[in-house]
């Protein structure tokens, strides 16, 4: 079986992926697209200061590679105060988020990433904390066990999740304001590839950042990834100037086309078309046939195809629409016309 972090238009994140600080936005102000969120952050956080709180309980929500991480250091700059990083699987005790939480001070934001991936127990001692500012502590076994509340600081909880619907709903009730992230469009994903150029100091022609942006999924760090490995064919093959041409051709090479669709995603797309006729088929049936696990087809690679109208998930199974066939220059059978648009 494949690897999917090899793929180049994976949106989570990978080793390479050397984020420099320069590229990440510091303040809201800075941030491009998510007009929405930006704005209701924009009111939470001139509320919070206006009374004199920390900010409230935020749960960011959507695909990976959106910038949940980087909306939270945003909140974290605009507040003022630190903020301390964490992942759902790496707290793995009731005594690991103790630890944490003990040690942030007024005002403080904890980050958990994959907040859907908390242990119950964990999750247990996270409701006090979030709604009391408490820490409840059982000291002693049997018996003779009595309870402790330790009294924590006012500090604001950033969870981030790609599963919404894992978060349990005890938890997500404790989040005071839940935000979805969603694709970028076309335009704000050029203004990210041009800041992102600029700052790396790549030379790129405006039709050359259309290129990029184009093919990059609506998701900044594909984006970030495909401009540095065009960056590179540039340098060896175009004298370091990023054109439409060049930025095609580089994409080419790497076998993603001018949708961001790449082999597994044609694999998959191929696979309901030439071997089932286009579907109904069942999940578990497409992962054997790509030899795929069928969470990594149902998590990684259907998301974007149903985006983009490719796929459309039905009670009998997942079908490709005539979208799907035309792109992939198969005839579309006449008997299906009209039914699948």
């Amino acid at each position: 079986m494949s690897d999917n972090h090899d793929r180049l238009v994976d949106p989570e994140k990978q080793t390479d992926d050397r984020l420099d600080p320069a590229l990440r936005p510091q303040r809201l102000r800075d941030l491009i697209g998510q007009d929405a969120v930006r704005e209701n952050l924009e009111i939470l956080i001139q509320a919070a200061k206006g009374r004199g709180e920390p900010l409230d309980h935020v749960l960011f929500y959507g695909p990976p590679g959106l910038g949940k991480t980087t909306l939270a250091h945003i909140l974290a700059n605009e507040m003022g105060v630190s903020i301390k990083v964490t992942a759902g699987p790496a707290i793995e005790r009731q005594g690991d988020l103790a630890a944490i939480l003990t040690n942030l001070r007024e005002g403080d934001i904890l980050f958990i990433d994959e907040v859907h991936r908390l242990g119950r127990a964990v999750e247990e001692i996270l409701y006090p904390a979030m709604e009391d500012y408490a820490l409840d502590i059982i000291i002693g076994k049997g018996p003779g066990a009595r309870s402790l509340r330790l009294k924590l600081p006012r500090f604001s909880i950033i969870g981030a999740t790609t599963r919404l619907a894992l978060v349990t709903a005890p938890l997500r009730a404790r989040f005071g304001a839940v935000y979805r992230l969603n694709y970028y469009e076309i335009g704000a994903m050029e203004q990210i590839v041009r800041r992102a150029a600029g700052s790396l100091g790549v030379e790129a022609e405006e039709s050359g950042i259309q290129e990029i942006a184009r093919r990059a999924r609506g998701t900044p760090r594909v984006a970030l990834r495909l401009l540095r490995r065009v960056r590179d064919f540039s340098q060896v093959r175009a004298e370091g100037v990023i054109t439409a041409p060049v930025a095609g051709e580089a994409l080419n090479l790497l076998e993603v086309d001018p949708l961001g669709l790449d082999q597994m995603d044609r694999r998959v797309l191929r696979a309901i078309i030439e071997k089932y006729n286009g579907g109904p088929v069942g999940l578990n049936t497409i992962a054997a046939s790509v030899s795929e696990e069928s969470d990594t087809i149902e998590e990684v690679v259907e998301p974007y195809l149903l985006q983009l109208g490719f796929l459309e998930r039905t009670s009998q199974g997942r079908i490709a629409t005539q979208k799907a066939w035309e792109h992939l220059g198969i005839e579309f059978p006449k008997g299906r016309q009209g039914q699948l648009i």
